[in-house]
């Protein structure tokens, strides 16, 4: 394989794909997200890019096992018990699947992820 091949989140021109998460999962605001994928393996169980999202809180809940780093801004990941984390730029935390519970996002949020997903697509 060339180096050429090599994934440079700084060069790749990747369209972002906006969304918003499913009506029955906001809690609060208006959860506006984006995604950059820049990566996603053949069998479909690894993916890495950029996501952000405006200020909004709504309900998560992960089968994936996801790296996160984030960029920029201020969110807070809540648990079903009650506990909670502040997430600021800088913070780099891996998020295990299986965890449920809510994600706030306080100040415009951006941030690197890693995504494992164990089954994937074959």
């Amino acid at each position: 394989m060339p180096i050429s091949d090599l994934i440079d989140f700084a060069s790749t021109q990747t369209a972002a794909e906006h969304y918003r998460p499913a009506a029955e999962k906001i809690i609060a605001g208006d959860p506006t997200q984006w995604v950059r994928n820049h990566y996603s393996s053949p069998c479909g169980q690894f993916s890495t890019g950029i996501w952000g999202a405006e200020p909004g809180h709504w309900q998560v809940s992960y089968s994936e096992q996801e790296y996160c780093e984030i960029l920029s801004g201020e969110s807070i990941l809540h648990d079903q018990q009650g506990g909670q984390r502040r997430l600021i730029t800088g913070d780099r935390f891996v998020i295990p699947a299986g965890f449920a519970g809510s994600w706030e996002v306080i100040q415009p949020t951006t941030k690197v992820y890693v995504i494992f997903e164990p089954g994937g697509s074959n």
